[in-house]
């Protein structure tokens, strides 16, 4: 049977989702690791709750503060610690549940996604080579979709295109790329980011993605209360920043912040 990956409406139920971002603190095996596991998993459990509570229609759990990044993540403390987080998140919501293994460790995350009955991850780096802090990382989607086949897994998959922190080795249209994403990588949907996180995309290009018809396109980084008009020109966004306390990344998240913007987004958009 043919790979096939979960399509972006049997993941998400709502018109232009918003994921919330859960950013883990700093994992076994990474340089600021403070020794605490359980520490870790109770920020961990009460951001995915902040998150629930205040609306979003997935969580994404992220290794955020392990940086600087390995290209791919090897300690098997930190995939042992990642996939842990993910389950008991998991066992408390209803909601679809992803992961994303910074810098772009796609097939540890699918591993951890499979097996702890996550429904999507996000690759960083997934049709076009990247020149990174971490180095130069090539693209993940020959392996993924072959690893995928092998364990007969069907999760969703939210690819990156010039994604933030990051320079492509080639001045490729983005159209194409998109296109090469959708055809080739049988991608889910795509992710558009500003240069780092926290900063909304171009405005232009992503009027552009809509004007050729490519679908769906999540906006990455940036949305916010004064920046909700993006999304007549996506199909939904993840967002981290904004939702944090005061909107500073290092903060817990902020239920209230959450239930503005998804309130905003139900007004406009639903």
């Amino acid at each position: 049977m043919a790979i096939e990956p979960l399509s972006f409406t049997e993941i998400f139920e709502s018109e232009k989702p918003i994921i919330g971002v859960v950013h883990l603190k700093a994992l076994p095996g990474s340089p600021r690791f403070n020794g605490s596991i359980e520490e870790i998993l109770e920020a961990a459990i009460r951001d995915a709750k902040a998150l629930e509570n205040g609306g979003v229609d997935g969580i994404i759990i992220e290794n955020f503060w392990d940086a600087p990044f390995r290209k791919y993540v090897r300690e098997p403390e930190t995939i042992v610690a990642m996939t842990l987080i993910v389950k008991e998140i998991k066992s408390i919501t209803t909601l679809p549940i992803g992961v994303n293994l910074l810098r772009n460790s796609a097939i540890e995350a699918a591993a951890i996604a499979h097996f702890t009955g996550g429904e999507f991850i996000r690759v960083n780096v997934y049709i076009e080579s990247m020149i990174t802090d971490s180095g130069l990382i090539e693209p993940a989607a020959p392996i993924l979709l072959r690893y995928l086949k092998r364990i007969n897994a069907k999760i969703g998959i939210l690819a990156d295109i010039n994604v933030k922190h990051a320079a492509p080795i080639a001045n490729r249209d983005i159209v194409d790329l998109a296109h090469d994403a959708f055809s080739r990588g049988l991608a889910t949907a795509i992710i558009i980011t500003g240069e780092r996180t926290g900063q909304p995309p171009n405005y232009e290009l992503l009027k552009k993605l809509k004007e050729e018809n490519i679908s769906p396109v999540l906006i990455g980084s940036g949305l916010s209360a004064k920046t909700i008009d993006l999304l007549k020109y996506a199909d939904g966004a993840i967002v981290g920043t904004y939702f944090k306390v005061d909107g500073i990344i290092r903060n817990q998240v902020d239920e209230k912040r959450v239930s503005h913007l998804i309130n905003l987004v139900k007004e406009r958009f639903r």
